[in-house]
This record gives structure tokens, C-alpha cells and sequence, in this order.
């Protein structure tokens, strides 16, 4: 889908005085916006063709902490500057926040104006490339789950970050009731997205108290990635509005249900669906079979960038529908890969292990890059997996700590083929500081466990 703003209609709506300021955005390691906010004039007068930010922008970690470590960059080499490229073709208006435009941007080399190749736009917009090298366009969707609360951000950081209020005080799945409490954000987030270029077709109620999903259009990855980092932003300004406060942490609370985030995904070609055969008993195509073979044969490869931090792997827990297992299995909310939409048009493969944490450009990237491995090795796709996938024995499990994750992807042949082994390496570190961090920190739980037992 095509953002609602063109060049021209933004200099014309300056001019009216209806726009003054553009936030321009990259996306960071983390699947955050970040960039600055111009004087729309000064963006119209020359920005809107280049602008800069620093390069450890792409060497940070969730605290904004410049690592050590990194090839990218370094105190050594002196922190400089990366391009900022805006893609015109993103601009749209922000209706939440008055007199505002925003615009992706691609990350380019200061000195060679090439894309930067840890970038995760960049490393996305690689494998959407070579599938159409292929003949296939990249068909995806995420659903995004995030839990709101009464709290205010700034009131919970500055008590500590305790545990929060949700606005929903039981179990809202599907529950029209339930989310009522929660309609007046929800209502603006839909209108607001909606409004910003973003076809929202949904949001329901999720499956704890205070939980909410919000559902966008199925279109191509890039699209897709652009729209999700662009609800998160909408999601928590909102909230902010409201004086409330949310989370997309895949679990926040070893209570509660975990927050996901299911990529939806199929391959197009000559503008029709590639993973429809009717003549199939389940109506998947051989393509279709092949792609999905080669997801599961490199699963745990990827799993890091669909679950890239230690909370992460928190919500791998039976029954709470996220999956510990992956495998496939036809419209079966236990396996990590299930087949939606069977003998249809619409028929897709849904990876269900991802958590609303993930940043969906690499999440996108990783799963195309190992459904193409799949085609392009004509894998035979193992047989279905049927049943309860949690009480499955001698299975292929999902990685269940992010040190696993870290290491089948340092090893992954696949993915350094199809990313290079410096956006490997750069990732992989990335797991390693994370893990880092994890081992130096004394925990509340630590502490309640051992104070006065040890």
C-alpha cells in the first residue's frame, strides 16, 4: 500500500499551514524509529533528498549503550555518520501528532552512498530482491500483540518499573465486553493508523487481561515492515495521549500470557498467487511445500531474529499458544509453523514462533531467506505434524534460550550466504551482549529467592 502524503501534496499542505514538522526515521537493530523531526520547510527546501546520523544508531543496545565490539563502529574508528535516505514513496501524515509528517529512510554509507548491509532495511530489501530475481513477489502480514495499563510510561520508570495495571481486569479474548475499557485508545489507534495510510482491518481483544492484537492488510515485506514499526510508534503516542502506557515485551509477566507477533507469508507471481494448486489435497503448491521445507530445516537458525532478547524465550511456555516446537501443521495453534487459509487463494504459511519484541524487517528477512533456500534446493517438505504439538516427543524444538539461538545462527551456512557473514557477525554480537548484560545483573527474583535462604 502506497503512504497518503506525495512530495507535492506535503509542500502544498505546508503551505496551508496544515504541516510543519517531518520526522524522518530509520529503523534501528531493535525494530525502533529513530531520526529527527525537521521544520517541514527546511525538509521541503533540501533534507527531503539526504540528511545524517551518527552510525552508532546501528551498534547499540536496548539502553541506547554504545557496545563494545562492534566492526561496524567504534570509539576507534571514531563514531561517525551514516546518510539518511528518505524514501518519498513512505511519506505520509502522522494524524495522532498535530501538524505532522513522517518518512522511512534507508541507511547509507556517508563516504559511498551504498546501502550499509547490517542496515535492517537494507538487509531486507536484499532478499525481497532476490526473490524477485526469481520470479516472486514477497507477500506478508504480522499481527501484533501488546498489553495496555492505566500507569503513565514516566510513572512507571520513575517507581522502578513495577508491575502494572492492565486496563482490562480478566481474560479479554474475543470479548467485545471485556475490551471496553480498553475502546477508547483501541479506537484511536484504528482511526489513527487508518488515517496515517495504514489499512488497519481489526483489533480484538487478546488472551489476558488487558491484552489487545491489531491486525494490518497483508501487502509486500517492505510495506509490511514499514507498517509495523509505524503501529508500534502509533500505539505507544497514543497510549501516551490517553495517559496510559503499553508493552510489547514478549512477556512481561511469567503469569500472563506472552505478547506475539505471527508473520503471515506467500509468494506471488505475475500478480497471483504462487502457493495455490488446486489440484493438491490441501491446495499447496509444490513451490509452496519446498518454502516451507526450507523454514523448517533451517528453524532454529533463524529464531534469533524472531526472538532476539532473553525475555524472549520467556514466552515459550505449553500451553499458552506460543509454540516450542517447529514443525508444520494445518490450522493447528500448537505447531511453530501452521498452514492457513487451506484450498483457498489465501492459503499461507503463518510462523507463529516470533514475539511482539522482534524487529519485522529481520524477522521478514530471515523467514524469506530460508523459504527461498527451500526452493532453490528443491526441499521435500516433511510430513505433517498433527495433534498436540506440546506433548510431541523426538521433534524439532524451537531454540529455548537466545545462547541457543545465538549459536545455530553464528553457524548458520544459510543465512551468511543470504545476509553475508558480516551481518551475521554484526547480529550475532548483538545476541552475545545481550546474553552479556543478562549474566551481570542481579534480578528481582534473585533477590526474593536467595536474600535470606542463601
Amino acid at each position: 500500500m502506497p503512504a497518503n502524503l506525495t512530495f507535492d501534496a506535503l509542500k502544498a499542505a505546508v503551505a496551508a499551514g496544515e504541516i510543519d514538522t517531518v520526522a524522518t526515521c530509520i529503523v534501528d537493530m531493535q525494530g525502533r524509529l529513530m531520526g529527527k523531526r525537521f521544520v517541514a520547510q527546511h525538509f521541503i527546501d533540501g533534507a527531503h533528498d539526504e540528511t545524517h546520523c551518527c552510525n552508532y544508531l546501528l551498534a547499540t543496545d536496548m539502553e541506547m549503550y554504545t557496545v563494545p565490539g562492534y566492526r561496524s563502529t567504534s570509539w576507534e574508528a571514531g563514531y561517525g555518520d551514516y546518510v539518511m535516505k528518505p524514501d518519498l514513496a513512505t511519506l505520509r501524515r502522522l494524524p495522532w501528532a498535530p501538524g505532522t509528517a513522517m518518512v522511512m529512510c534507508d541507511v547509507l554509507d556517508h563516504h559511498t552512498h551504498k546501502p550499509v548491509p547490517h542496515s535492517p532495511r537494507a538487509i531486507l530489501k536484499r532478499q525481497v530482491e532476490r526473490a524477485r530475481a526469481m520470479g516472486f513477489d514477497a507477500m506478508m502480514a504480522t499481527e501484533l500483540e501488546f498489553f495496555l495499563f492505566d500507569e503513565t510510561f514516566a510513572d512507571l520508570h520513575d517507581r522502578g518499573f513495577p508491575l502494572p495495571t492492565p486496563k482490562a481486569r480478566h481474560n479479554v479474548d474475543y470479548s467485545i465486553w471485556g475490551t471496553s475499557a480498553d475502546e477508547p485508545i483501541m479506537r484511536d489507534i484504528r482511526n489513527g493508523l487508518w488515517n496515517a495510510g495504514i489499512p488497519i482491518e481489526c483489533s480484538k481483544g487478546e488472551a489476558d487481561a488487558g491484552q489487545e492484537e491489531v491486525n494490518a492488510k497483508y501487502s509486500d515485506a517492505l510495506d509490511t515492515s514499514d507498517m509495523h514499526a509505524i503501529i508500534k510508534l502509533g500505539v505507544k503516542q497514543i497510549a501516551l495521549r490517553h495517559g496510559a502506557s503499553v508493552t510489547f515485551m514478549a512477556k512481561y509477566d511469567h503469569r500472563k500470557a506472552g505478547s506475539s507477533s505471527h508473520v503471515h507469508q506467500s509468494l506471488w507471481q505475475d500478480g497471483k498467487p504462487a502457493f495455490r494448486d488446486e489440484a493438491d489435497a490441501h491446495g499447496m503448491s509444490a513451490l509452496m511445500k519446498q518454502y516451507m521445507a526450507g523454514q523448517l530445516a533451517h528453524a532454529a537458525e533463524l529464531t534469533y531474529f524472531l526472538a532476539p532478547y532473553v525475555n524472549s524465550y520467556k514466552r515459550f511456555v505449553v500451553g499458552m499458544f506460543a509454540p516450542t516446537k517447529a514443525v508444520w501443521s494445518r490450522d493447528n495453534r500448537t505447531a511453530g509453523f501452521r498452514v492457513c487459509g487451506e484450498n483457498t487463494k489465501a492459503v499461507r504459511v503463518e510462523c507463529r514462533i516470533g514475539g511482539a519484541d522482534l524487529n519485522p524487517y529481520l524477522a521478514c528477512a530471515a523467514l524469506l531467506a530460508a523459504g527461498l533456500a527451500g526452493i532453490e534446493g528443491k526441499m521435500e517438505l516433511e510430513p505433517e505434524m498433527t495433534g498436540d504439538m506440546y506433548a510431541a516427543d523426538n521433534v524439532r524444538e524451537i531454540p529455548n534460550t537466545l545462547g541457543a539461538a545465538a549459536a545455530a545462527l553464528r553457524g548458520s551456512a544459510m543465512l551468511r550466504a543470504a545476509f553475508g557473514d558480516e551481518v551475521v557477525d554484526h547480529y550475532v554480537h548483538a545476541a552475545e551482549w545481550e546474553l552479556h548484560e543478562q549474566n551481570r545483573v542481579v534480578t528481582d527474583w534473585e533477590r526474593q529467592r536467595g536474600f535470606d535462604r542463601a
